[in-house]
């Protein structure tokens, strides 16, 4: 998993609220086991025609989205299935985090162990995040997974909550197993010393 320190990106804007998992990756593409070709597929079905053209529209989609690796979103962003397909189509995009005032709970979880950080926002902060946004399409922000804040644009910062051991991985840049093994010779002395 790719180490998350801090972040600084420009801002793609995606106001709907309620956006489920089906939304962010449809069920026709979930029987792959495979991350590979899933960014091409994230919000395949607002972001592409019937004959497979993208809208031009579509904030994914928007010349300055490219590169850019923050969503702003909106309220309830994960709700529906518990699809660990949906971090991975948009990790594939190039995101690396999501702000929104709240995320569904196996969505967020399913975010940290595949480096997407969800960052949880005040609705005020919310509000006023996607009115900057509104009036300068190449707003940038900061992340700090350290000190869990976000840097506004006009001055200041808030802080957001995230999972210690989720934290730890993060930072580390490694999953669940990798931590593990991190710990294998602290694990083989306690094997060795374990009465038989």
């Amino acid at each position: 998993m790719p180490q998350f320190t801090s972040l600084k990106s420009r801002v793609i804007a995606l106001p709907q609220a309620d956006v489920d998992t089906d939304q962010i990756i449809p069920a026709r593409f979930l029987k792959v086991t495979d991350k590979e070709g899933l960014g091409a597929l994230a919000f395949h079905d607002w972001r592409y025609h019937e004959d497979g053209t993208p809208r031009p529209d579509f904030p994914l989609n928007l010349a300055e989205s490219r590169g850019a690796q923050i969503l702003l979103a909106g309220d309830n962003f994960g709700c529906g299935s518990s699809r660990e397909h949906a971090p991975w189509a948009l990790v594939g995009f190039g995101l690396r985090a999501v702000i929104s005032t709240s995320f569904a709970d196996i969505f967020r979880g399913n975010a940290l162990k595949n480096g997407l950080l969800p960052v949880v926002v005040d609705a005020a902060t919310h509000r006023a995040l996607f009115e900057e946004r509104g009036r300068d399409a190449t707003l940038e922000l900061s992340v700090d997974l350290a000190t869990q804040t976000l840097s506004l644009p006009w001055g200041g910062s808030v802080t957001f909550p995230v999972d210690a051991f989720a934290k730890r991985c993060l930072l580390d840049g490694v999953d669940e197993l990798g931590y593990l093994l991190g710990h294998e010779a602290a694990i083989a002395r306690f094997e060795a010393e374990r009465p038989t």
